[in-house]
């Protein structure tokens, strides 16, 4: 690690140094795919030898030394076989990688949901329905793209004599991956190299490209001074046709706001048995349509407005709550996320204490998804450094393996609270971005990752609108995932929302599928240094 490397990662583009063995030399040439420590597929770029190490440079952004760097190893997964071509065939020939097979040729169509083959609303092409075709494309194989991107199949959808194959990541470019390209499926051999135990990466960098800008979806939080309230009259799970909605959008991950009275009506009682359904059901549509969520306890530290680490609340019971949610949950293939406490506040210095017990619980239940921790003083990320030090001084919540999220909340109105009360307020244009650093300057201080929970700025400004284009660039750039406040049912004329009566297209959502689809190196909620 110098100026220039980090922990054997090229700081000024994606690039490694491994030692000039012959084997390395003859198995990492222009061409080759390999396979980083994060689980990502990237194309040799060129190849140069400095003195006793060997220098790969591979296509795309910079990698992150902390994620693939030493002590973790590059692995040819694609090429042509590591022994060099005999010297009397083809002498100083690089070898071709393995054609990824079979190889479909895409759908020659332009039209105003197309272009070249390409769909326009998320990533995803068409090719025709042959056997062959329905054969090979399947969900979670993962195929190359005519610009070496590698994808994986999140949906594939039969229409007539066609296939639409469906793919993660930002909107595909139909000029230089459509018609008259083909799509490839990678080599299965190719996608699953056998690893000896100790060489795996770790689990928390074996994840699916991230997702950086969604929606909290409102409805399941309201009605809060009526509990446990009549579902349909007090409060409301979005429908299905929310989630559909800012899927096509290209916001595929949500903020689920429920309340734990309504959930769990005693403590340390079994889950309501009606609730748990709507809430799993929720997830079902999330996952039908391609959306992760959040699942986010909307309650302010509090349980029927008693304070958790109170007598009548212990925060053994808090755990309790998360512990149960896990076993019930945890395996929906649609769950991002455990968001413990919406804006705890008021909370007598205990909120650590209770983060850690909640976070602990969870874990013995799911060792692998997120688990989302919100700040004290309402999780105000200008506020963040002064009210939450001690949030940390556990050494299990500094840890990155515990696959721990912290999640920050903020507005641009002059007291922070999101009321947005004074509608001749101006703002610049790097509010947004002075407003998040004082979090995100705490994360990298601190090594952890971050999350912006709620976010929102009002309709009628337009000079909010572009602050929250220049957050989300700087937001983008750390690898910070926002779920914007707010969308879903029962909003009426809100001026923060994007659902409103009118039903017109608010002037915010621009702004979040422009940056839904902008091209990102993360692989990782960042940003962690």
């Amino acid at each position: 690690t110098n100026h220039e490397w980090d922990n054997g990662s090229w700081r000024k583009s994606a690039g490694v140094s491994v030692q000039a063995t012959a084997e390395n030399l003859a198995a990492f040439r222009a061409g080759t795919l390999v396979r980083t420590a994060d689980d990502r597929l990237h194309t040799v770029s060129s190849v140069k030898t400095v003195g006793a190490n060997l220098s790969v440079f591979m296509q795309g952004a910079p990698l992150d030394g902390a994620a693939v760097g030493y002590p973790n190893r590059l692995r040819a997964v694609g090429s042509a076989p590591v022994e060099p071509p005999p010297a009397d065939k083809n002498p100083g020939a690089t070898p071709e990688p393995s054609p990824a097979s079979p190889a479909a040729l895409i759908n020659k169509f332009t039209n105003h949901e197309w272009d070249n083959g390409s769909w326009r609303k998320s990533a995803g092409v068409s090719v025709q329905a042959t056997a062959e075709n329905l054969a090979s494309f399947q969900i979670g194989a993962s195929v190359v793209l005519a610009d070496g991107q590698v994808r994986t199949i999140t949906e594939v959808r039969k229409v007539g004599s066609n296939l639409t194959v469906l793919l993660d990541g930002p909107v595909l470019d139909g000029t230089l991956v459509g018609y008259p390209n083909r799509l490839s499926v990678l080599d299965p051999a190719a996608q699953q190299p056998a690893l000896p135990e100790a060489s795996r990466p770790p689990q928390e960098d074996a994840r699916e490209r991230i997702s950086l800008v969604g929606v909290n979806l409102s409805g399941a939080g309201f009605g809060s001074s009526v509990l446990p309230g009549k579902h349909g009259t007090n409060y409301i799970y979005p429908a299905e046709s929310y989630y559909q909605k800012y899927a096509e959008q290209g916001l595929n991950l949500v903020r689920l706001p429920f309340l734990w009275e309504r959930i769990q009506p005693a403590l340390d009682s079994e889950l309501n048995a009606a609730e748990l359904a709507r809430l799993v059901q929720s997830l079902d549509f999330a996952h039908k349509h391609g959306v992760k969520v959040i699942l986010d306890l909307h309650n302010y530290y509090r349980y029927y407005g008693k304070l958790i680490g109170s007598s009548e609340v212990p925060i053994a019971s808090f755990a309790d709550v998360w512990r149960r949610i896990a076993q019930q949950v945890g395996e929906h293939p649609a769950v991002s996320g455990y968001g413990l406490m919406n804006e705890p506040y008021g909370t007598n210095g205990l909120w650590p204490e209770a983060a850690l017990a909640a976070s602990q619980a969870i874990r013995q239940i799911d060792p692998e998804h997120w688990i989302y921790v919100a700040g004290d003083r309402y999780s105000s990320a200008w506020h963040w450094p002064k009210y939450n030090a001690r949030l940390v001084d556990d050494p299990w919540m500094r840890d990155p393996r515990n696959n721990l999220v912290y999640e920050a909340h903020m507005y641009l109105d002059r007291d922070t609270s999101g009321m947005y009360y004074d509608t001749t307020e101006t703002f610049a244009p790097t509010l947004g971005i002075d407003r998040a650093r004082p979090f995100v300057d705490w994360l990298k201080e601190n090594g952890l990752r971050g999350y912006i929970g709620e976010f929102g700025v009002p309709a009628y400004a337009a000079d909010a609108i572009d602050a929250m284009d220049n957050l989300l660039g700087y937001l983008r750039e750390n690898c910070i995932p926002l779920t914007y406040w707010a969308a879903g049912p029962w909003w009426g004329d809100y001026v923060l929302a994007l659902d409103v009566k009118s039903g017109e297209d608010r002037p915010q959502l621009p702004v979040l599928k422009k940056h839904a689809a902008a091209p990102s190196s993360c692989t990782s909620i960042g940003p962690l240094r």
